[in-house]
């Protein structure tokens, strides 16, 4: 037995630590947190100061009961878990369940896993900080408090279902993106010509060139666009001024936690929870920084590292020096950016890893390469016929600098298609210039686009609200919800005019244009616009930006020492407690409902409402004697938008195809998505097929395939008794209804011949004995 136990939350973390500290170091892992919260009552003593009520849950006793041997059995026992308020947390739980003593058990952090760093962490030991301890507390207690006095009050008040359930951040990431949405519902697009003009001139080298020139500021109406290129005919065309001026662009910082979920989304296509995965295992392997943090800062050895790799890689005049500062004062206890450990490795053998470990790479050894040097040209250009004047603008890269390595990406509401400038000919002043061809086009306003989630993590990092670890769970819990919804929107034709003139004629034409296409944003589902509604209606402190960023600076100030956790919480309950008590009361059930107008055939009310499956159209009311007909909204459709006449066309599913194999096909939607129903049995249709205009040629083919696969999967069949012997990818087994029931691995080479008194045996000692599930994978962090 090792002298010395280290305790990790973190597998991967144990394995590469044990390597660095040698045969004297036994390194294990607590998977994470050993204790939560009760689930009854709160967990929370609320009249005794808020004091906690904590739990060692079923799945961690055996690690719990481990680990106390190895306490016992060790001279020294070392807290290493991670080195934010969670981490701090987890080192704490460990010592009131493992009986260490806080005022003297050991605690070491690192924000690299390299060899100096942890010998360092060794050399210099701290005690627990209850500061950050009780910071992380006061936010699992509030979260707590937040959502379980919440929830009930959306099961009472809401008719939709029961499972809704509410969250401090999560609610209010939801309203931004329902505001998001209805921003864009309630926009109304202009339109507007711009004028672009190209000419001839020669290059350096003499060969004659095209170059762009725009017009002035765009014409409000096609004949305000008209009526310019008139005066534009016959004009001759005469450089006015030519300005040269230089200009540079400057490397973005190192990343934070919200700025390399932003990169990664837009240069890798990754999700935040994916990137912070992946930026996990980099860590725990020891290859980049901790990836929680929003520091900018880079240490003096990581800097001096950084200088050799660019003197080493593109020399002297590439290198600059750089200190980045925090924008955010309130950094959370986060020593450095995010950054590889050994800057001479460019890259990582691990195929899942090294897109991520590259861009990581490139932005820090970017982060302190030079300015990139541009020399920008701006020519104003007269027209003879017209006191108006053209504009051309181009741009040289002299220099290239940091540009070499890397180029920092944009957000779509930052990129713009009109701000790219090309490079312009050697022009003079006086310099007479041929025209080629001129044009009006028109062009759309947009509104804002909606959320990805990088950007709404840039929107609430700019708003104060959450911290580095609290943006991945956030974005995965409103989805898990079914408040939003992650998907692609595909776009419309829309029609746009041009007008031309070329050779001193003016033509006209009409062009199409494909808009509004959206790429992996985030739609509020309409659950979760009317659980926002009423939270916003009945909860407007807790639904307010301000109010929750002021909470964030506030455990903030727990953690430095300058506020008391449970004051902050008493603060807090009494006037959200007395909320709850009088919504509770007074507040009126939401029902969700949209008028729509009334059907022609039956005179009867069409009504979009919530039902307990999801958005949906009603044709009728509940107690009439007739009952409603009901239909499904599309995925595209919400209750706010969806016109009469869409509703109505609805209503025309069930459609019959025609007959195949002498029996009707139908197709329609159910619980499940859409299907088609052939001979009573039901088969789903593929993705690419919408039963509004599928065809009988499509389904008969999908039919027999289908069809062909259950026939090939089935290996007996008892039809009284309604058990089926199914072929499985993990072998035979029993199937009664929906439910599935594993065949002993002995009977697999005879399933065919089981007979319907063994699969009843089966099927009844599986329901008293079932399998004991396996554990489900654990969570790095419970915020």
């Amino acid at each position: 037995m090792a002298k010395n136990l280290v305790i990790v939350e973190s597998p991967a973390k144990a394995k590469t630590i044990e390597k660095i500290l040698g045969k004297d170091f036994e390194v294990k892992s607590s998977f994470g947190h050993i204790r939560d919260l009760e689930k009854d009552d709160m967990g929370i003593d609320i009249q005794n100061n808020f004091k906690p009520k904590y739990i060692i849950p079923e799945d961690k006793e055996k690690v719990v009961k481990e680990l106390k041997k190895l306490v016992k059995d060790s001279e020294e026992v070392w807290l290493a878990t991670d080195e934010d308020r969670e981490g701090e947390a987890i080192s704490w739980h460990l010592c009131e369940v493992l009986g260490l003593d806080p005022s003297s058990t050991k605690r070491i952090v690192f924000h690299e896993i390299t060899k100096p760093a942890i010998e360092k962490a060794v050399r210099t030991p701290r005690l627990l900080d209850m500061n950050l301890v009780n910071a992380q507390q006061a936010r699992r207690i509030l979260d707590r408090i937040v959502g379980f006095e919440l929830s009930p009050v959306l099961w009472r008040k809401m008719s939709m279902r029961n499972s809704l359930s509410a969250g401090r951040v999560q609610s209010v990431a939801v309203r931004l993106i329902v505001e998001r949405e209805r921003e864009i519902n309630q926009f109304e697009t202009t339109s507007s010509f711009k004028v672009e003009a190209w000419f001839m001139a020669k290059d350096i080298q003499g060969r004659t060139i095209a170059f762009k020139a725009d017009g002035p500021s765009r014409f409000k109406t096609a004949e305000d666009a008209e009526k310019f290129l008139e005066q534009c005919v016959g004009a001759a065309y005469t450089v006015k001024d030519v300005t040269v001026k230089p200009g540079k662009k400057s490397p973005a910082a190192p990343f934070t936690t919200s700025t390399l979920q932003q990169e990664a989304s837009r240069k890798l296509g990754y999700s935040v929870s994916k990137t912070m995965l992946l930026a996990q295992k980099l860590y725990e392997s020891g290859q980049i920084t901790y990836m929680r943090t929003d520091s900018v800062n880079l240490s003096d050895t990581a800097m001096e590292d950084i200088s050799k790799a660019i003197h080493k890689n593109w020399g002297d005049r590439y290198y600059q020096s750089r200190k980045y500062k925090n924008k955010n004062e309130n950094a959370q206890e986060a020593h450095e950016a995010i950054r590889p450990t050994y800057m001479e490795n460019a890259s990582v053998d691990d195929s899942d890893l090294k897109r991520l470990y590259e861009l990581i790479w490139k932005r820090t050894i970017a982060s302190q390469m030079a300015d990139a040097e541009l020399e920008k040209t701006i020519a104003k250009i007269d027209i003879s016929t017209n006191h108006e004047e053209l504009t051309a603008s181009g741009e040289v890269l002299k220099f290239d600098g940091f540009l070499k390595v890397y180029m920092e990406s944009r957000d779509d509401e930052d990129a713009d298609e009109e701000d790219q400038e090309g490079v312009l000919p050697p022009l003079a002043v006086k310099q007479a210039l041929e025209l080629k061809e001129m044009k009006a086009t028109e062009r759309f306003t947009r509104p804002a686009p909606r959320y990805t989630e990088a950007s709404l993590v840039k929107k609430l990092e700019e708003l104060g609200i959450g911290r580095p670890s609290t943006y991945a769970p956030t974005i995965t819990t409103i989805q898990k919800r079914g408040y939003v919804e992650k998907r692609d929107k595909e776009g419309v034709k829309r029609d746009f005019r041009i007008l031309w003139l070329k050779n001193d004629k003016i033509s006209k034409q009409t062009d199409q244009e494909n808009t509004g296409a959206e790429k992996a944003k985030l739609f509020p589902t309409d659950l979760g616009m009317l659980v926002t509604d009423f939270l916003k209606q009945y909860f407007d402190r807790v639904m307010d930006y301000g109010f929750t960023a002021r909470i964030e600076e506030e455990f903030d100030e727990i953690a430095g020492g300058k506020k008391k956790w449970n004051k902050m919480l008493s603060d807090f309950y009494a006037p959200f407690h007395n909320n709850v008590e009088e919504t509770l009361e007074k507040a009126e059930r939401v029902k969700g409902e949209r008028h729509l107008g009334e059907d022609p055939a039956s005179g009867k009310p069409v009504t979009a409402r919530m039902g307990r499956f999801g958005p949906m159209v009603q044709i009728g009311k509940v107690d009439d004697e007739e009952k409603p007909r009901f239909a499904k909204l599309k995925q595209t459709q919400s209750i706010e938008t969806i016109t009469f006449e869409e509703a109505m066309d609805l209503f025309r599913l069930p459609r019959n195809l025609g007959l195949f194999e002498g029996t009707e096909v139908s197709v329609n939607i159910g619980r499940f998505g859409p299907y088609a129903q052939h001979d009573k049995k039901f088969y789903s249709l593929k993705k690419e097929m919408d039963p509004y205009t599928v065809e009988l040629e499509e389904v008969a083919p999908l039919i027999v395939e289908k069809r062909q696969a259950k026939d090939e999967r089935t290996i007996k069949v008892f039809e009284k008794e309604k058990i089926q012997v199914l072929r499985g990818p993990y072998g035979p087994y029993l199937k009664v209804g929906l439910r599935n029931y594993k065949l002993p691995k002995e009977k697999h080479e005879t399933a065919a011949d089981i007979t319907v008194e063994e699969a009843k045996a089966i099927i009844e000692e599986l329901k008293a004995n079932p399998p004991k599930k396996k554990a489900p994978p654990r969570k790095k962090k419970a915020d």
